[in-house]
């Protein structure tokens, strides 16, 4: 069976790395089973074997691969009778790389104590000196006033509101990686966080609910918040 590291809270079964995510729904769409091992932010000798020191790590037989996108071209290359994850769409690229260089920063600005506060004690000594390094504040001014930085969160989402307006998913007619490249932001902060990002009546709420379902509901059933 394939194996692959999954980043985890206090609580193992929390799991909420974005770039998992994505794998986990990629894997899920690809009809592969997979045994999700819990590994947590200060347990870097344990995927030492793969060369770096970030999740997700796949485990494929004799094959480890690391970094969510070349998991997904692994996954097609090697799978290429399960359902195709549209990685040759045009639009892939420019929401991967929209994902990473907007969409989640401001995300880890509304969502950075939350996620703290669902760490094991080792890992919130690690994850506070480190972001707060990052962030240039501390984790509690970061998030102060938060609810008022919405509105910028929601100015972002235009592109995806004008995309949903035209087409089912980002991919099309059906779902693709693109969708689960922005899902996978999703689901992290609801993975850790009860704080509303998403108004019910926005169509990328009703586009996220339909992602949250698909899979025989893998999204919905993971340990979470109702938002």
């Amino acid at each position: 069976m394939i194996k692959m590291y999954d980043l985890a809270g206090a609580d193992k079964n929390r799991r909420f790395s974005p770039y998992c995510w994505r794998i986990r729904m990629a894997l899920a769409h690809k009809r592969l089973n997979v045994e999700c091992m819990p590994w947590h932010f200060t347990e870097k000798d344990k995927i030492k074997f793969s060369g770096q020191e970030r999740v997700p790590v796949l485990i494929d037989g004799s094959n480890t691969i690391s970094d969510s996108w070349e998991i997904a071209k692994y996954l097609e290359s090697a799978y290429p009778d399960r359902p195709s994850l549209k990685l040759d769409n045009g639009e892939v690229l420019f929401i991967k790389f929209w994902s990473e260089t907007v969409l989640h920063p401001e995300l880890l600005q509304l969502l950075v104590l939350d996620i703290h506060d669902n760490l094991s004690l080792e890992d919130q000594s690690y994850f506070r000196e480190s972001r707060e390094k990052m962030l240039g504040k501390t984790l509690e001014e970061v998030v102060a006033n938060r609810q008022e930085r919405l509105p910028r969160i929601q100015k972002l989402l235009a592109p995806l509101r004008s995309t949903l307006s035209n087409q089912e998913y980002l991919s099309g007619e059906n779902p693709g990686f693109s969708d689960y490249i922005v899902f996978g932001a999703f689901q992290w902060a609801r993975c850790v966080s009860g704080f509303s990002i998403l108004n019910a009546d926005d169509i990328v709420y009703k586009w996220r609910d339909k992602m949250l379902n698909m899979h025989e509901g893998l999204a919905l059933s993971a340990v979470g918040y109702r938002v």
